[in-house]
């Protein structure tokens, strides 16, 4: 669908969200999620103390698993969970789902076929309509938005459904695991990852007025010459399902301490300053006018000596935005549902901006965005 050659601006008609179950307190995320009772001896007792320093310094009080801990079985999935914030987000935006002309879906990984995007537009009982499914860890969502964005401002499509969602603890149950395999890189992720999804409707708009518009979007990856500091040992084709449980090859870990530390600081600056300096100087905003900067990292600790940096930048650390303190760290959606809360739960007034970025370390890719009310 093409519109004429005036000029298309992006407008956020919707927003909406949806966590799984009912919130977990930190101290129940191990009966949730099992005990390892099968991992090594040395593993389990450093489980015990790590558990209690991720408390300290993530500060989070509460989780959401899509998962029943008596049953073992989930209670939602990636779909289920994206097509329940898709509906609020239509809702919000007072349209159907047949108005929507693209889905654009971003998620950490996926291994299905066919692919989620259109198992969300199936559940959504839409017939036809075009869409794309992302799968770049933390920056997923960014890119989601980036692609509906910019096909809505060409006026290759008028309206955008944007999703992402994540069900980490399907990866972190103890009955995932080969324990006796399991390290310590594999299972510090189980204290702070948390299941949930989030939805954003885009419409094109003739003017910027009455709204919050997406004003800039920016991706890139620098990790050409770093090595990879979360994933797992899967090749690129299909293995005997047997054969990868037994090497532990589907175990998703995560580099650590002093190992991610110097590859995330170079010496000039963390990767992430240093991509956040380089979005600014391609799309130049007035810092002074940034009331929310939205810090899509897992860890509060990690997020405040961010703003340490940041604030060379003239960053008011006052405007870092989280609610990972209330639901753990969701990965990909977070950036989507703290969109969802700041229109929902927070005062926007015209020309205030919503700032927001990531660096994901699967193979440090980056992206962010610029909203801006009018």
């Amino acid at each position: 669908m093409s519109m004429d050659n005036s000029e298309v601006f992006v407008k956020i008609a919707g927003t909406g969200s949806f966590l799984p179950g009912t919130p977990i307190p930190a101290d129940q995320v191990d009966y949730y999620l099992g005990e390892l009772t099968e991992a090594p001896e040395k593993i389990r007792k450093w489980l015990g103390r790590i558990k209690i320093l991720m408390k300290e310094l993530l500060e989070v009080e509460f989780y959401h698993f899509a998962l029943d801990p008596l049953t073992r079985k989930f209670t939602d999935d990636n779909v289920t969970m994206s097509v329940k914030a898709s509906l609020a987000a239509l809702t919000d935006a007072g349209m159907a789902p047949s108005d929507i002309d693209l889905i654009v879906y971003g998620s950490a990984h996926q291994d299905q076929m066919p692919t989620a995007s259109v198992r969300i537009q199936e559940a959504l009982g839409i017939e036809q309509c075009a869409e794309i499914s992302v799968h770049a860890n933390c920056t997923s969502a960014y890119k989601a938005m980036m692609l509906g964005a910019d096909l809505v401002r060409n006026g290759r499509y008028r309206t955008a459904l944007v999703i992402s969602s994540g069900i980490s603890s399907s990866e972190l149950v103890a009955e995932y695991y080969n324990q006796p395999l399991v390290k310590k890189e594999e299972l510090f992720l189980r204290y702070f990852l948390s299941d949930g999804a989030a939805a954003v409707v885009l419409k094109a708009a003739d003017k910027r007025h009455d709204g919050l518009f997406v004003e800039y979007n920016y991706i890139e990856s620098i990790g050409g010459k770093k090595p990879s500091a979360m994933g797992n040992k899967r090749p690129a084709y299909f293995m005997n399902p047997r054969q990868e449980f037994e090497l532990g090859y589907h175990h998703l870990a995560q580099m650590f301490q002093e190992e991610l530390r110097e590859n995330f600081h170079d010496a000039d600056g963390s990767v992430f300053i240093k991509g956040l300096q380089r979005m600014l100087a391609k799309y130049p905003i007035d810092i002074d006018m940034v009331k929310y900067f939205q810090v899509n990292f897992p860890s509060k600790h990690i997020s405040e000596l961010i703003m340490d940096e940041c604030a060379t930048l003239g960053i008011n650390r006052n405007t870092l935005y989280s609610k990972m303190a209330t639901m753990g760290y969701i990965g990909p959606p977070m950036a989507l549902l703290c969109l969802d809360r700041i229109r929902k739960e927070e005062q926007l007034e015209n020309g205030d901006i919503i700032l927001s970025f990531v660096t994901e370390v699967s193979k440090f890719m980056q992206g962010g965005y610029v909203m801006r009310k009018w």
